[in-house]
């Protein structure tokens, strides 16, 4: 039984993606050898893995996909919009539509009578469509809601809970980008690229100043509070600059994991703010982060430290962040996410010089954003086949 739910869980990834191979970044490599060395031994033709060149979702016809054929049409899958500042990206809907009828919360309120009882999936992009109690009751046969991201504290799980639905998020495909970005914004910071960037190509530039210095990354100490998926992938890339790393986390990593970058634990979060020249925060935001950073942090940092965020605006007390940013507590500050989005256009945090913003911008690359949606139509294949989710996330 473990091996055909497993196999079907594979399958369910396989024909969103058209890509087997993606199943090896979703589920543990143990299981998908598992898998194979059982589906090469088997002699129904119905349970045999394809691998090889004609191993698409297009060829053939699998198991998840009989079963979908068999039910006459694709499920509903609602989405906020297509395109536009919340809306699905436009490369995307094709793909999509393989797998779903695509409506968008237009036409579901325009005929709402019509769309209630078919809708059997939610993709939320960009947090959007927003879910509440009388969503939930107009949508009566909903079975998962698949979110494009890790962060869930947009969402009311006990609430979905409740109504019996599913909820899934996307990990895997984040963590890489997201790394990348806060790597990016570290950099940038320290060597002033942005105000660099401004120096010279602005028409007032006659020479370029000797004294814009910016501070040495290289040998540097980096704290990373936060050390799941996306803080690990930053320790890859911190060492690669031969940084020091401390980090603190609620649960420890191996000591295999942290030779391997070379990271020393923090059991608190007092000693790695005293000894970062960096502190990064790679934490979910939830009742226990909400504010995590404040004035007592910051006056715990050294005056020559700089903060950086790529993870959410209220993990950080703003108005306390505004104060050591003025006052000199701290040296800078690199913020990927600040609460509101964006910031009122009066907001004391843009008016200051020591503070590099940047909107959101953690997994915003083609290849990433392809990859979310990837990872949630295998969410939703398996939540509506009955099998596994591969992320399913829990009240």
């Amino acid at each position: 039984m473990f091996r055909v739910k497993a196999f079907c869980l594979i399958e369910a990834i396989h024909l969103a993606t058209g890509c087997p191979r993606l199943a090896g970044r979703l589920i543990h490599p143990a299981v998908v050898c598992h898998v194979h060395h059982w589906t090469k031994r088997s002699t129904d033709s119905m349970w045999s893995y394809r691998t090889g060149p004609n191993s698409s979702g297009e060829a053939g016809v699998s198991a998840l996909q009989t079963k979908i054929m068999e039910q006459g049409e694709l499920p509903v899958l609602l989405v906020n919009e297509v395109g536009g500042v919340r809306g699905v990206l436009k490369a995307h809907v094709e793909f999509l539509k393989k797998h779903f009828h695509l409506i968008t919360m237009k036409e579901f309120l325009k005929n709402k009578k019509h769309w209630s009882k078919k809708v059997q999936a939610i993709y939320l992009w960009w947090h959007k469509p927003i879910i509440d109690r009388e969503l939930l009751e107009s949508l009566p046969d909903l079975k998962v809601i698949a979110n494009s991201g890790v962060g869930m504290d947009h969402l009311d799980l006990k609430l979905i809970s409740s109504f019996g639905v599913k909820m899934a998020n996307a990990p895997h495909a984040v963590s890489s980008s997201t790394a990348d970005t806060g790597m990016a914004l570290l950099l940038a910071s320290a060597r002033r690229l942005v105000e660099g960037c401004q120096t010279a190509v602005s028409p007032d530039t006659e020479c370029f100043a000797d004294d814009l210095l910016g501070d040495e990354v290289t040998g540097a100490t980096l704290g990373i509070i936060g050390m799941g998926s996306i803080g690990y992938k930053i320790a890859l890339r911190a060492k690669a600059f031969e940084m020091k790393i401390l980090y603190h986390n609620r649960n420890r990593r191996t000591e295999e994991e942290e030779r391997a970058v070379g990271a020393i634990y923090c059991t608190k979060i007092e000693d790695l703010l005293q000894q970062s020249d960096f502190v990064m925060l790679v934490v979910s935001l939830t009742p226990q982060t909400h504010k995590l950073i404040g004035k007592r942090e910051l006056e715990l940092m050294k005056p020559t430290a700089t903060l950086i965020n790529i993870s959410r605006g209220p993990v950080v007390d703003q108005d306390a962040l505004v104060e050591a940013l003025q006052t000199g507590v701290i040296k800078a500050a690199a913020l990927d996410v600040t609460y509101p989005e964006p910031l009122p256009r009066d907001h004391p945090l843009l008016k200051l010089k020591n503070i590099l913003i940047t909107p959101h911008l953690g997994i915003k690359t083609d290849k990433t954003t392809r990859m979310i949606t990837e990872e949630a139509v295998a969410n939703i294949l398996a939540a509506l086949n009955g099998l596994p989710i591969p992320n399913e996330v829990f009240p």
